[in-house]
């Protein structure tokens, strides 16, 4: 239901043949990623080509966002994203219909990058979704924007049972009170994004 609203929401800003870049903005474990493909589908089945990317397939190597001169929450949201490569590789190419760059997309199991050749043609929807997508680094590249609201208690609900890569219930439970919960807090006081988002869920 919620994907059927997305995609009636996007459709509404999109004009044919005129690539449109959309965001899908939420906190961790909202379920952008899954709702996003979702949206994806009902598009492409009407016929309107979709283009996903992940913001965090643009982040630094770890030797970059993990730097322990600063406070972990800190280095989450101040050195996390390669925001000026997505913009040129991504939005800029998006905007001026011309053949983008080889983009280059984060390899979390290596540490390292992948280049991606893809083409986005011209009038397509360009969906992007990923966490603190309303930053004053990102305004201007977005030309309709999607808030996915979830409390951060079952946000939590949710990645104690998805992200055990970090380790037990209780090593996961302490980085998102040491990293994540402190950085997406800042970011909800200072952005309000559920308040200047386009359409909330």
């Amino acid at each position: 239901m919620n994907a059927e609203l997305i995609a009636e929401e996007l459709k509404k800003h999109y004009q044919k043949g005129k690539t449109l870049l959309a965001g899908i903005d939420g906190l961790g474990g909202a379920g952008k990623s899954t709702i996003t493909e979702e949206a994806s589908k009902i598009l492409e089945a009407e016929g309107i080509h979709t283009e996903i990317f992940h913001i965090d397939d643009f982040i630094h190597p770890k030797a970059i966002r993990y730097n322990d001169d600063y406070p972990q929450w800190e280095q989450y949201y101040y050195l996390q994203w390669r925001y000026d490569h997505y913009i040129n590789a991504v939005v800029k190419p998006s905007r001026e219909n011309v053949t983008a760059p080889p983009i280059e997309l984060y390899d979390k199991e290596n540490d390292k990058y992948i280049v991606d050749m893809r083409s986005i043609p011209s009038g397509s929807i360009v969906i992007t979704e990923g966490i603190f997508l309303q930053r004053e680094e990102l305004k201007g590249c977005f030309d309709c924007m999607i808030y996915i609201d979830v409390p951060e208690e079952e946000r939590l609900s949710r990645v104690l049972r998805r992200d055990g890569y970090i380790g037990d219930e209780n090593a996961i439970r302490e980085k998102y009170e040491k990293r994540y919960f402190p950085a997406e807090r800042f970011y909800a006081e200072k952005y309000s994004p559920e308040k200047n988002a386009d359409m909330v869920i």
